[in-house]
């Protein structure tokens, strides 16, 4: 049997911040830059009121300015887009993020389009995922950021390991694959219409499940000594009626057979905002024509 070891996700996305800070201290003390974030929320979704409130809270911790644009839900799209065409005029505001996901019927794809690339912190733009596959600097989405710093952090070397990415969402699945290729590893994109998900699973020397399916992964899914990164973050009945959260691999018979995992919570769920922030600096650095190690 392997000795688990779990990825701390939040001990990382803490140090990570008070990295952040420090950045942002300096670039204000040396070059007078105070990074600004805006983040845009459309009607009244609870879950993405506590996400823009964390947001926000973190924001102002790491130094940095938060813009806060709380719209009703019956906003029309023109006004929706005029709002983002503003914030990419500002030169206060080095970072926008629209809280997904937008009540219907507005176009997310259509308001994202309209987000200054340079400035799309979530990193979802296509000219950002272009510049992702094409191996140049962009803006990368937060949760696949997160999950390569937490594998760079805890394993040795990358390069020539055999990763499997479940999901292919332009949000998790594709991007964290790109990144991995950048890494040297091989990389399977797996998905619904995979024929023998578990055969292809056990290849792997890094699992990275991203299916928003509870529990999907079965440790016998797991090749004895892989590293797992467990993107899912699913509700479901727990004792008493609560509900608890889970992700995509069964965590308790990943012990054991697994060599790195992340849990659910605590795992890579506390890198995303972390990772917004970082890629605020970095906007912010880019936009005021500062390279990485000038700004530190």
């Amino acid at each position: 049997m392997v000795q688990t070891q779990l990825i701390d996700g939040k001990a990382f996305a803490a140090r990570l911040l008070a990295e952040i800070g420090a950045e942002v201290a300096g670039l204000r003390e040396t070059h007078n830059l105070q990074p600004g974030l805006a983040v845009v929320l459309v009607g009244e979704d609870p879950a993405s009121q506590v996400y823009v409130r964390s947001k926000a809270k973190q924001t102002v911790l790491a130094g940095m300015q938060s813009f806060e644009h709380k719209l009703p839900a019956e906003i029309a799209q023109a006004e929706l887009i005029a709002l983002v065409r503003r914030l990419n005029a500002d030169p206060a505001v080095h970072g926008i993020l629209v809280q997904l996901p937008l009540p219907k019927p507005l176009d997310a794809d259509a308001v994202i389009a309209c987000i200054d690339p340079d400035k799309d912190v979530d990193g979802l733009h296509v000219v950002n995922a272009g510049r992702l596959a094409a191996g140049l600097p962009g803006l990368v989405p937060c949760t696949p950021l997160g999950c390569l710093l937490l594998l760079q952090d805890s394993l040795p070397s990358l390069s020539g390991l055999e990763a499997v990415v479940l999901g292919r969402s332009n949000l998790v699945g594709k991007p964290i694959a790109q990144l991995l290729l950048q890494q040297n590893c091989t990389v399977t994109i797996a998905h619904s219409r995979s024929r023998d998900l578990p055969e292809i699973c056990r290849r792997a020397d890094i699992l990275v499940a991203a299916i928003g399916k509870p529990e999907m992964i079965k440790g016998a899914w797991i090749k004895p000594g892989a590293t797992v990164i467990d993107v899912g973050i699913n509700r479901v009945a727990g004792l008493e009626g609560k509900t608890k959260l889970v992700g995509d691999v069964e965590f308790a018979e990943a012990q054991g057979i697994a060599g790195l995992i992340t849990p659910v919570p605590g795992g890579v769920g506390p890198m995303t905002i972390a990772c917004l922030l970082r890629n605020t600096v970095t906007a912010a650095r880019r936009q005021a024509g500062l390279n990485e190690k000038e700004s530190t």
